[in-house]
């Protein structure tokens, strides 16, 4: 799904691809009469996470590693409802919106400054000209890498904390 940046912020980040988590949250109650169902939902979100974030790693264009990124992120909230913890999965759902739509905004800011370009490779530098840009992009980058004290770790631990202490041998093995 290609568009403008700020489009992409809201469909990435907010709106269009969280959809499907909030889906799953709100049909806790079928998922939870299904516990095969929840089991292969914790699979697959694992899956989803290490592969797209593997897929991300390789990506030149910005806007496409942003993307891998969210899918990866999307990963980690289908893991957290597959364990059953659906307010875990939301409340990683909602900092997910707002440190991705930052990266988009901020990704959309460094596209305009070089008239364009979206190669990663062609943007070293840029922290000397656009400063703000690049303090902010760094906050969101470090929030969705689960540094200390910012919003993406305490989302992201809780998650691991209740796939650590979840007493089945699913959660323990997918930890």
């Amino acid at each position: 799904m290609e568009g403008p940046t700020p489009v992409s912020a809201l469909i990435h980040a907010a709106t269009m691809v969280t959809a499907g988590i909030f889906l799953v949250i709100r049909s806790s109650n079928l998922f939870v009469s299904l516990p095969n169902s929840s089991s292969l939902m914790a699979i697959f979100g694992i899956m989803t996470a290490f592969f797209a974030a593997t897929a991300a790693l390789v990506q030149y264009d910005i806007k496409k590693v942003i993307a891998y990124s969210t899918c990866s992120q999307l990963g980690y909230m289908l893991f957290a409802a597959g364990l059953q913890q659906y307010g875990a999965s939301l409340f990683h759902l909602f900092n997910h919106a707002f440190f991705k739509a930052l990266l988009f905004l901020a990704a959309g800011a460094v596209i305009h400054a070089l008239v364009n370009e979206q190669d990663a490779r062609k943007m070293g530098g840029m922290g000397d000209i656009l400063i703000f840009i690049f303090m902010a992009s760094s906050v969101g980058t470090m929030a969705l890498a689960g540094a200390t004290f910012l919003a993406g770790f305490y989302s992201k631990d809780v998650i691991l904390e209740v796939a650590a202490f979840t007493f089945s041998l699913n959660g323990l093995a997918l930890y």
